[in-house]
């Protein structure tokens, strides 16, 4: 399973929040050039993020996005669900009418791909933007002169 640009850079932004969106909130532009990311694709990865409830938006001069929930209630699940939708290695384990394998009962390699998806879920689900802003903190205090994510 390999996950897209959207679902790589749309963590990297929800980090970028969780870190720097406590007293104000953050504009595209800054996200966009701190994570080096396309402004117009950062819009299409935040309006997503904001239609399922994670980030929210606030007009004007001072205006821009924040999370909606506290790091520790965001899971990295959540936010890769969200972009990429189910995180299944393979189509015949997902529970979906329209994706029907006439051999799913008798197929052997389904028990390996539920245990890869399992593993997979067990994983992201797990770990928190709260984790994930720990563990920048960590790296940023052994190397103070390449911080990636903070302003």
């Amino acid at each position: 399973m390999k996950l897209s640009t959207k679902g790589r850079y749309g963590l990297r932004a929800m980090i970028d929040l969780a870190i720097n969106s406590k007293e104000n909130q953050l504009s595209i532009k800054i996200i966009s050039e701190r994570q080096n990311i396309s402004e117009n694709y950062l819009e299409q990865i935040i309006a997503i993020l904001k239609k399922n409830g994670f980030v929210k938006s606030c007009r004007g001069a001072q205006g821009g996005y924040s999370l909606t929930k506290e790091p520790a209630d965001i899971s990295v699940g959540d936010i890769l669900r969200a972009l990429e939708g189910d995180l299944n290695p393979v189509d015949c384990i997902t529970v979906n009418e329209d994706v029907q394998c006439s051999e799913a009962e008798l197929c052997v390699t389904k028990y390996v791909w539920k245990r890869i998806s399992d593993s997979i879920n067990e994983v992201v689900d797990n770990i928190s933007l709260e984790d994930l802003v720990h563990e920048q903190e960590r790296i940023d205090a052994c190397n103070p002169s390449k911080q990636i994510i903070k302003s």
